[in-house]
């Protein structure tokens, strides 16, 4: 739960293909880590990535 916002979020975690991406190419890291969330939990944003796990939360 964000302490701010009252609105659940989850942390999960992605492989490390996109996470190799991070260091070299920013834009490419930012579009993979999105469409892996997208197709794995519908109705969840990415609201922050900080190696090794990523927080999402509920758009539903």
């Amino acid at each position: 739960m964000d302490d701010l916002t009252g609105k659940p979020l989850l942390r999960s975690m992605m492989g490390d293909r996109i996470w190799k991406l991070f260091d070299t190419d920013k834009a490419a890291f930012q579009r993979e880590t999105v469409a892996y969330f997208e197709r794995g939990y519908p109705g969840w944003v990415v609201k922050k990535a900080k190696y090794p796990h990523v927080l999402l939360e509920d758009k539903r």
